[in-house]
């Protein structure tokens, strides 16, 4: 970023306030966004010289033309803004959690009677968010234990005292097998529901001593009422939980709950687990892998990880275990609490059991970071399963990883352009494509076009040693493909694989073969072929337009010197067209146009000549 007058100038108006600021690009998207507790100083600090920035923030420096802040409060309220935003924004300089915007929640709506359901949504409705939960199958049987153990509605009725007087809706088979209580109808009473979503959120908070002491209470009523079927369901209930319970495993002595955060990194790698330790024993485990954490203190990871991971959720455990103090120690224990309306530990160990928890939890996110950068390597290594399949499709030796795709473009053979785009391992790689403007070939003939095209791309690339594709395709029929191919033979580069796809039936073609390719509809190696001739031909539009649109923009007034394309358009949005020119006062136009009176006199000369041939 340009320190500009304009710059300066703003800088000099920032406040002292505590508040929230970020830095964006040209097209105004989010480069970086952070907090400060007095913005004056946090961001005249990116401006001065021997300041140490890292390389990343120096990139993002570099990219940025413009900053903005938003001036809050108190500095939790410029935490808790600054977390909404990197995740509203996804900014490219910032740590994020990857893909947190799909993690599932479970979700108890807020409604007369709430539902409880996996969600990945999140709205700001007053509904109670718990998770995340990257664990899929650990989510499922909480969700499935929760539904066998408690009576909660699986429908999605608006059910208020209205539509039970109205009986607007009736129970289904969930009543009739005791799985729930009928609350569409009426048949239980709403503090009675609301008792039972007390229950199901201990449990998700962990508290199964306190639901079981609960339910235990209910069972001891019935049977003293001879209530035995139903003291016989709550006997059921406590089963259930307590089995759910043994399953976990008891972690520690004690019964507190508390969250131990461990992050792992590499690079520009990192991996953050959470172990939940609810009344002593692992509740789950969640991995999420960050990105953005290039030049990043293991201090600016843990703060903005815990940031970010308790934005949405319900639950604040008593404790959370860490490696070492974060940035804004202070700020996030006040603003944890205050979302916890009560006290909290952070705590660093140096010895006994919450030590070997932290060291248990770290070794987790060291080998799940380990298996992630295997994987990301695995997948470099090998094709994906559509350039296998197209491998199979035209009979190919090996998967074709990289592609170049050929079109032409033009009006009745005028301004006519090729295009040439690359795909690797089924993407686009826009840095390797090309544009052609057509020179050897006159009027309306694509078949010679593509030749021209495919003959030049290639004796480029011989002559460069650059790198030569797996697979060409051509967008046409078997006419290009013939004109193609015998460009590569030309070349000494036959052995290279070429197709077509035509537009009409999206027929694929090879050479020296008369039928069309008997590949289904269905498969996926066509659908990667249809995708590259798509782009090449999207690729190809655009360039023709461009050059048709520069190149229609011609006028009698071309040859005056000193009459440029942008004073042209000006002269005709103010006169319209020749004839009014040709009738102005050279002085007018002078005037509207801030140019000499000479070029004026020039341009009426040259418009009444035109107006008195015509």
């Amino acid at each position: 970023m340009k320190k500009s007058v304009y710059i300066i100038n703003k800088i000099k108006l920032l406040p002292k306030n505590p508040g929230v600021y970020f830095f964006k690009d040209r097209e105004g998207n989010y480069l970086y966004i952070g907090k400060a507790k007095f913005l004056n100083i946090r961001v005249r600090s990116y401006f001065q010289k021997n300041n140490n920035l890292s390389l990343k923030i120096l990139s993002m420096l570099n990219r940025a033309i413009d900053f903005e802040w938003i001036v809050t409060s108190s500095e939790i309220e410029a935490l808790l803004t600054e977390a909404n935003l990197i995740k509203e924004h996804d900014p490219y300089y910032n740590v994020l959690l990857r893909d947190d915007k799909t993690f599932p929640y479970i979700r108890i709506t807020n409604e007369n009677y709430p539902r409880v359901f996996i969600t990945r949504k999140l709205l700001n409705d007053g509904s109670k968010y718990f998770g995340p939960y990257t664990d899929v199958s650990q989510l499922r049987l909480i969700l499935k234990v929760l539904h066998k153990v408690f009576s909660i509605r699986s429908c999605d009725f608006n059910i208020d005292k209205n539509t039970i007087l109205k009986k607007k809706n009736s129970i289904c088979l969930d009543y009739h097998i005791d799985k729930c209580d009928g609350p569409c109808e009426g048949l239980i009473k709403e503090d009675e529901y609301n008792d039972i979503i007390k229950n199901v959120i201990f449990f998700l908070n962990g508290n199964i001593r306190r639901i079981n002491e609960k339910i235990s209470d209910k069972m001891n009523l019935a049977s003293k009422l001879m209530e035995y079927k139903k003291a016989a369901k709550y006997r059921d209930q406590i089963l259930t939980i307590t089995d759910f319970s043994k399953k976990q495993g008891r972690a520690v002595a004690t019964f507190d709950n508390k969250d131990i955060i461990s992050i792992s990194s590499n690079n520009n790698k990192a991996c953050g687990v959470v172990i939940r330790i609810r009344d002593g024993r692992i509740y789950g485990r969640e991995k999420i892998i960050l990105k953005g954490v290039k030049d990043e203190k293991k201090s600016k990871l843990i703060s903005d990880f815990i940031r970010q991971f308790y934005l949405v959720t319900h639950f604040i455990p008593r404790e959370i275990i860490i490696s070492e103090k974060p940035d804004f120690f202070n700020v996030i224990k006040l603003w944890l609490e205050k979302k916890r309306n009560n006290k909290i530990k952070i705590t660093i160990p140096l010895k006994g059991e919450k030590l070997r928890l932290l060291k248990m939890s770290q070794q987790n996110a060291d080998l799940i970071l380990q298996q992630e950068i295997l994987k990301k390597n695995l997948r470099k290594e090998l094709p994906p399963s559509m350039n296998n399949q197209l491998k199979e499709d035209l009979n190919l030796l090996t998967p074709p990883r990289r592609i170049e795709a050929f079109d032409i473009s033009n009006i009745q053979g005028k301004e006519a352009v090729g295009s040439m785009i690359t795909f690797v391992d089924g993407k686009p790689k826009k840095k390797d494509y090309r544009k052609f403007t057509i020179n050897t070939v006159k009027g309306i003939n694509d078949f010679e076009m593509i030749r021209e095209v495919v003959l030049r791309r290639y004796k480029r690339l011989k002559q460069e040693n650059g790198i030569l594709p797996d697979l060409i395709i051509i967008d046409g029929g078997k006419g290009q493909l013939n004109m193609g191919f015998s460009a590569l033979k030309e070349l000494g580069l036959s052995y290279i694989p070429i197709a077509s796809i035509a537009k009409r039936l999206e027929e694929v073609f090879l050479p020296g073969i008369q039928e069309p390719q008997n590949i289904p509809k269905h498969s996926s190696g066509l659908i990667l072929i249809r995708r590259v001739r798509d782009e090449a031909h999207r690729f190809a539009i655009s360039f023709h337009r461009k050059k048709f649109n520069k190149n229609s923009i011609k006028s009698i007034f071309d040859n005056i010197k000193g009459f440029g394309p942008k004073t042209k358009i000006k002269l005709y949005k103010k006169f319209s067209n020749i004839s009014n020119i040709s009738n102005s006062d050279p002085i007018v136009i002078k005037q509207e146009l801030s140019i000499n009176l000479n070029l004026a006199m020039k341009i009426v000369e040259i418009a009444k000549k035109n107006t008195t041939n015509n």
